[in-house]
């Protein structure tokens, strides 16, 4: 069964976020699964970080500031494949001098 968990924060100007599944249901895989990251910021200035298991797929790379929900196809625009027991590992880093609102959501396939 897929599923679509949804994590809505604000960055303080000038830090960087906790990892934002921590805590989370989804934060480690059941099984082995497809992960696919929509991320979205109200404005430019965003970077993340993006870890599956042992596998760094993005490290501070820019995300959309087009200030609405991700949209497929639109927003999501890494995938990775986990294991099963993977944890899921996101941060987020606001390089401007204002706060900013971010909309993460993963679409998680189980393959197995």
């Amino acid at each position: 069964m897929q599923v679509t968990p949804a994590v809505a924060l604000s960055v303080a100007a000038n830090a960087t976020s906790a990892n934002l599944m921590a805590g989370n249901l989804f934060e480690v895989l059941q099984r082995p699964s497809i992960v696919e990251f929509g991320m979205v910021s109200s404005a430019q200035g965003i970077l993340a970080t993006v870890i599956l298991g042992s596998q760094t797929l993005m490290q501070d790379q820019e995300i959309s500031g087009a200030n609405r929900f991700p949209i497929v196809p639109d927003d999501y625009t890494l995938k990775g494949i986990g294991r099963a027991g993977d944890k899921i590992y996101i941060t987020l880093r606001n390089r401007t001098a204002a706060p900013l609102t971010n909309n993460v959501t993963l679409i998680i396939t189980p393959v197995a």
